[in-house]
């Protein structure tokens, strides 16, 4: 990783002096995609199969990756059919480890997952959007904690395990780990946290559901009677979490209880009025409706725009603020100070602007 490091900041201090008008980030991402920091790359260097339909991509990124925290999430761009797709997965590795790790579970008729899972080879190339979640443990580290998986929702889990493991193993001594799936061949990582429980304090629980149940808020207490004492993390399907998020709110303090649910981004209309947008290297003018992205708008009215992913992940389609204001339409936040960078896939206008694309 350092001599590719290495190469490809010499390249691209190189580049700066013989590429006109192009930048040195675009020539560099020609002659190898992972010396590219605006768009960055990943090569898939290996794999592991966790179960017959979960597979570990160990994946050595490029110059462009940024560090995540444990139990974050990235977008993994694949190409397709020529097309770019994305999806979101978790982050199974330590941020100091050399390799990323991201951990797929092929989902019946997905489009990406299945690729992931069964039929990318090593060498294959993939781009990877920066960390995002809000899905960490705080510092410091809870005394008595509890975790909470069903099915892949253990992913992001796992990245905070190993976390643990090589650098505060005190704080899983009376820890609990409740995993949860259809029979022990199922169980996502199942022979690491095993052997994570023998060889730390850490309490590690498989509920197997196709004999016991699934698990619910209210038969939380047979598994882990001190549940409420406990600062608690899960992931999995909807069904749980709503059970859970039901039962802490009830029976004990919602605020001790973190979740992470898999689900899209919606994009939301609040406060993105509409105006006029003008993209000042194209110099097309466009008429953003409320709640329009201004990618959308910009497309409609015959722009050419960078796009990439359409879901706020991979930042390709950023452009500089020049004027005006524009909100970002799955959270609300206001952006309206000249020269911040605007992802127009998820951003609306709110009033008349300008951007640089």
């Amino acid at each position: 990783m350092g001599a590719l490091s290495s190469i490809g900041r010499l390249a691209r201090g190189a580049a700066g002096y013989l590429t006109q008008p192009l930048l040195p980030d675009d020539l560099l991402g020609t002659l190898n995609p992972l010396w590219s920091a605006r768009e960055p790359h990943a090569r898939v260097v290996g794999l592991r199969r966790e179960t017959v339909d979960t597979t570990t991509l160990l994946l050595r990124p490029g110059v462009g990756v940024v560090k995540h925290r444990p139990g974050q999430f990235v977008g993994v761009g694949l190409r397709v059919d020529g097309v770019w797709q994305w999806r979101t997965y978790s982050v199974t590795s330590r941020p100091s480890d050399d390799l990323l790790a991201v951990t797929v579970t092929a989902v019946p008729g997905g489009l990406l997952s299945g690729r992931l899972a069964h039929r990318t080879p090593v060498g294959t190339l993939v781009r990877i959007g920066p960390p995002a979640g809000e899905f960490v443990l705080p510092d410091p580290v809870p005394e008595k904690l509890l975790f909470l998986a069903a099915g892949s929702g253990v992913t992001p889990i796992m990245g905070m395990l190993r976390e643990l493991v090589a650098t505060r193993p005190e704080a899983l001594d009376g820890a609990i780990v409740v995993h949860c799936d259809r029979t022990p061949a199922d169980m996502v990582f199942g022979l690491e946290l095993r052997a994570m429980a023998a060889a730390t304090g850490m309490r590690f629980v498989e509920r197997h559901t196709a004999l016991e149940g699934r698990l619910t808020g209210d038969t939380l207490t047979d598994v882990v009677p001190d549940w409420a004492a406990r600062q608690a993390w899960a992931c999995g399907p909807a069904g749980l979490l709503d059970s859970l998020t039901e039962h802490w709110g009830r029976a004990g303090d919602a605020d001790a209880l973190h979740v992470e649910r898999f689900t899209p981004p919606t994009l939301g209309g609040d406060g993105a009025t509409g105006g006029r947008v003008t993209f000042t290297t194209s110099g097309i003018d466009a008429e953003a409706g409320p709640g329009t992205p201004l990618m959308a708008a910009g497309e409609a009215a015959g722009a050419l725009l960078p796009s990439g992913c359409r879901m706020g992940i991979c930042h390709t389609c950023v452009g500089t603020l020049r004027s005006g204001a524009v909100r970002d339409l799955r959270t609300g936040d206001l952006y309206d100070t000249p020269g911040e960078s605007v992802r127009t896939c998820v951003s609306g206008a709110a009033g008349d602007v300008e951007i640089e694309l």
